[in-house]
């Protein structure tokens, strides 16, 4: 009964006290339950786009022998199975045309078999470009090697039959053509990874009629299998679920077929991608939760003094330790639970609102769990800010040392051992190897990506984040202590003839204002840090875009007689145009490996499209294409061809370029002058950079297969504006940037962090103002009875707020500036460590001015708010305050 009547008189006298407990408490549960809304909806979205990827999801190699119409009933009646295609592969020794008097023949190839719906069932695998969509079809390279069209002549060499001619219907484009080819069942690296150069496409009709006679070991039969997009929203219970149902396909098929699982192998990698989300949660998620908790300690602690008294005021009437710990616990209790029930539900309309899910996890028991752990978390932060320091003082303090002490407190352990230094020493010593080693989260190798956790240098930013929030203290309490002088000057506008009296009142509170101080420079610099993280994270979003894209619009056509002639013309007076550049794209041999290469002229290609210095050796896009283009001969080469043929800067590198004039490769004589790491449309292995004219001049060959557009307006508009110029038969592809950014952010660096930085940025703002606000408020309302006594002696309003405000002023300027310097180091070190994050890395930080001014707008709203509040309450009668404290 006893606690009923001390948590009620709580909540009458000291209401603004609980309030904000219970609020600190739930903006840590919010914010950590919220970032589990984050952690499903960008599982459930890996799930979704990784599935949606993949063009084939089965693809059963049946084994020779086996009746494929069999085969296709049982796999067919597998559970989740919706459909089941037979597809036929025949290999040829090469196809032959007559195009122009000349004779052309290519190397060995395939001819595909496929039935009537197939392009319909799996809309990702065929694209027609011009012609019939039946009939014979032939691959675009294909017809671009044989230099024919539509109507011309095929003729197909089949081994053990004789040549059999065909007339062209239509070109197409394989755009999964690495799936649709791959070997199956086959041990990896023993077997080609690169699908044929030269494909047909026939009816299965028209294939088995030409191939069921064909010499044993030319044909194969797979079934391609489409499966229910009914799984699990987690990828990694998607992809146990399709392993599953995969190895029990394999057994009902009894040795008659192996399974190329493409949708497992995407869920896999989807699996890898959650880690990254783990990423953004430490760098992005933790600092606001750690802030949240010290914000609630902070509000706590800021009573302390007054909590001091009231236990000594309930032990001279009786009351026990022990009973006063448990008083206490029963107020974290209650702010506990009040907070968790309100962050909780805070989270799940946040979640619907910024994620599009209230659920904390991609399923049920994932929810439940995070829902507990942000409980837990809680109610553990009520019971360690407010039941500790109660049971120590409980414990230790006795009724007469329970009053206000005076002096200065006795230094920290931590400081006396200079633990801030340390920190920041080991932080810098952790980034600096990672830095030196080249440590990438993301690697690529052979275009792959994978992910690469090192934790330990994960340590740098927590490292720094803690040695700053250290460091602040540590100054802003020695210029407490030791600068009154330097106080005096700065209270003087304020304070005038009393600016030495508030210097020596900064002095005596300098506990008080040094933790806010603190509070507020961790506010900061948590803000800045997500502000120019998601900055710059936006920023090469759009590089990235652009450099897959090649420009804001890109036209290209893998088609050696290149684009339409008079195109960029055409192009360049299209509304919303402001630049227009053309590039070749053509293929060379450097010794025995067929690389990219791309001939532009290095004095325009910039107007249509960004040259980073991040794209070449040595950061100095500038002076590379000038070195490229005062050497007709130059070439600019990839880190990998460099390093795997041992290249030195003016080497001679004979290449051999496919000829115009007899459509043979012939070797043309370049110079290596530098590296390029990145190029608009290139790969992100090897490829090769030379001046146009040269490859125009060396191969007889001036045409462009790439079009860069540079756009004064909308992307999309001006792309379709494009596509209506060309017209459906130039067989050639129009991609603008917008619609590759969203591409770009659904892949493995790039989750869609704009739910997830809108979240953390609205509470880097909230918690900034209450650091600033709120923090203050309690503060200078625990020195109330100190206002109340001096406007008793006669004080003057303007006197008692040259008090307010110059604490005011210090905790809000001291706070930001620490802030800022310490949030900007931060900014530097994660972008630094998540280099493979962005592709390419940014030349420089991107600095959100627009947020930081709302941020700085916030917080002197909030302390004026605070301050102002104050002044009000210094005008109730001392002697009714005095009595209230």
């Amino acid at each position: 009964m006893f606690g009923l009547t001390w948590l009620v008189g709580l909540m009458r006298r000291r209401p603004a006290r609980l309030v904000g407990q219970v609020l600190g408490v739930a903006l840590a549960v919010t914010l950590f339950a919220a970032l589990g809304t984050f952690f499903a909806s960008s599982r459930a979205t890996m799930t979704g786009r990784a599935v949606a990827a993949v063009p084939v999801d089965w693809q059963v190699k049946l084994a020779p022998g086996t009746d494929p119409a069999k085969a296709q009933r049982t796999v067919a009646a597998e559970t989740g199975v919706t459909a089941a295609v037979p597809v036929g592969y025949a290999d040829v020794t090469g196809f032959t045309a007559t195009a122009g008097g000349s004779v052309r023949t290519t190397g060995h190839g395939q001819v595909l078999g496929l039935p009537r719906n197939y392009a319909s069932t799996f809309p990702g695998e065929l694209r027609f470009l011009v012609g019939a969509h039946g009939g014979v079809l032939l691959a675009q390279q294909t017809a671009a090697n044989l230099g024919i069209g539509l109507g011309g002549s095929v003729t197909v060499h089949r081994p053990g039959q004789k040549p059999v001619t065909l007339s062209v219907d239509g070109i197409v484009d394989l755009p999964a053509a690495d799936s649709l080819f791959q070997s199956i069942g086959v041990a990896a690296g023993s077997a080609p990874t690169a699908p044929p150069d030269n494909v047909m496409v026939l009816p299965s009709t028209s294939w088995h009629r030409l191939f069921d006679a064909a010499a044993p070991g030319t044909t194969s039969t797979q079934l391609d299998v489409e499966l229910s997009r009914a799984l699990p929203a987690d990828p990694g219970a998607a992809f146990a679920q399709v392993v599953g149902q995969a190895k029990n396909l394999e057994a009902s098929l009894a040795g008659g077929g192996l399974v190329g699982d493409n949708i497992a192998a995407q869920l896999d990698a989807a699996r890898a991608d959650a880690i990254y989300a783990q990423l953004l949660f430490v760098f992005l998620g933790f600092p606001g939760i750690v802030l949240a908790g010290l914000l609630t300690a902070a509000i706590a602690s800021s009573g302390r003094e007054r909590r001091r008294r009231e236990q000594a005021l309930l032990r001279t009437r009786g009351a026990a330790p022990a009973r006063i710990v448990r008083l206490a616990a029963l107020e974290a209790a209650v702010t506990g639970i009040v907070g968790v029930a309100l962050g909780l539900i805070a989270a799940a309309l946040i979640g619907r609102a910024a994620f599009g899910t209230s659920s904390f996890g991609a399923t049920g028991a994932q929810a439940l769990a995070w829902a507990v752990a942000a409980a837990v978390s809680g109610i553990v932060l009520s019971f360690v800010t407010i039941v500790i320091p109660a049971r120590n003082d409980a414990r230790t303090l006795t009724v007469r040392s329970a009053q206000a002490p005076i002096g200065n407190a006795r230094t920290p352990l931590w400081a006396r051992l200079y633990l801030d230094l340390l920190c920041l020493a080991a932080g810098g010593l952790v980034f600096w190897q990672a830095v030196k080693s080249g440590y990438q989260v993301v690697l690529a190798p052979e275009g792959v990506p994978t992910i690469s956790v090192s934790y330990f240098t994960l340590l740098a930013p927590v490292l720094f984040w803690i040695g700053a929030a250290l460091l602040t203290w540590r100054i802003g309490r020695a210029i407490l202590a030791r600068g009154r002088r330097v106080l005096r000057r700065a209270a003087a506008p304020m304070a005038r003839s009393l600016s030495g009296v508030v210097a020596a009142s900064m002095s005596r509170q300098q506990r008080a204002l040094s933790r806010a101080l603190v509070l507020m420079a961790v506010a900061t610099s948590f803000a800045l840090t997500v502000a120019v993280f998601d900055a710059t994270y936006t920023a090469q979003a759009r590089v990235d875009a652009e450099l897959t894209t090649g420009a804001d619009v890109a036209v290209t056509t893998a088609a050696a007689t290149g684009l339409p002639s008079g195109i960029a013309l055409t192009v360049s007076r299209l509304p919303g145009v402001a630049a227009v550049q053309t590039m070749q794209h053509r293929f060379a041999y450097v010794g025995n490996d067929l690389q990219d290469l791309y001939g532009i002229d290095p004095a325009t290609i910039g107007t249509a499209t960004t040259m980073s210095d991040a794209f070449f050796a040595g950061g100095n896009a500038n002076g590379v294409l000038s070195r490229l283009a005062s050497q007709p001969d130059a070439v600019l080469v990839s880190d990998e061809t460099v390093h795997d043929f041992q290249l030195q800067p003016g080497d001679l590198l004979r290449l051999r370029l496919q000829s115009a004039t007899d459509h043979r490769y012939h070797v043309v004589e370049f110079h290596y002058v530098g590296i390029a790491r990145e190029f608009p449309t290139a790969p992100h292995d090897s490829f090769l950079i030379a001046n146009a004219s040269y490859v125009a001049q060396q191969t007889g060959n001036p045409a462009p297969q790439t079009l860069l557009v540079r756009t004064s307006g909308s992307p999309p508009a001006v792309a379709q504006s494009i596509r209506a110029a060309l017209g459906p038969a130039s067989g050639a592809t129009v991609q603008d940037i917008v619609t590759e950014q969203k591409i770009t952010l659904s892949g493995l660096t790039a989750i869609d962090l704009a739910g997830l930085t809108r979240l953390e940025l609205a509470f880097a703002l909230v918690m900034a103002a209450a650091a600033s606000g709120l923090v203050l408020a309690l503060g200078l309302a625990e020195r109330r009875r100190t206002f109340a006594i001096a406007s008793a002696l006669g004080a003057r309003r303007r006197q008692l707020a040259a008090f307010v405000w110059s604490e005011a002023i210090y905790v809000t300027i001291g706070g930001m500036l620490f802030g800022a310097a310490a949030g900007w180091g931060l900014s530097y070190v994660i972008v630094k460590i998540l280099t493979g994050v962005f592709d390419p890395p940014p030349e420089h930080l991107s600095m959100p001015w627009t947020y930081l001014v709302m941020l700085a707008v916030a917080t002197a709203a909030a302390v004026i708010a605070a301050g102002a509040g104050m002044l009000r309450a210094t005008r109730r009668p001392a002697v009714e305050i005095v009595r209230d404290l």
